[in-house]
């Protein structure tokens, strides 16, 4: 199996920066897909940001601009660098990882999430 484990939530103000990282172990089982998700409380878990193996981004409309994804592939880690950050993007933040057996099944991989808290 595959262990994530995110870092770098916190508090903080307005139109400041965090950044998140996620390191999976072990670093040499292979990783399809890698990215971040968040929920709200009273709301559904949304994707924030990914990046595909062939290092294919997308992001959510509501962080187009603002937020920047990464990934180190020797590390088996993968970033999300947050700028401008309003307190709509307060939620709990996971880390997220797949890995495709057949076309028909893939593995999927959480972190146990970081709290990302933005004060107005």
């Amino acid at each position: 199996q595959v262990q994530l484990v995110e870092s770098g939530g916190g508090l903080v103000q307005a139109g400041g920066s965090l950044r998140l990282s996620c390191t999976a172990s072990p670093t040499t089982r292979r990783l399809d897909n890698m990215g971040w998700y968040r929920q709200a409380p009273g709301k559904q878990r949304e994707l924030v940001a990914r990046v595909d193996s062939g290092g294919n981004i997308v992001y959510a409309d509501s962080v187009k601009g603002r937020f920047t994804i990464s990934r180190d592939r020797a590390k088996n880690a993968v970033f999300l660098q947050m700028d401008r950050l309003k307190p709509e993007d307060t939620a709990v933040y996971y880390c997220n990882a797949d890995r495709a057996v057949v076309v028909e099944k893939v593995l999927v991989f959480w972190g146990q999430g970081t709290q990302v808290t933005v004060s107005s």
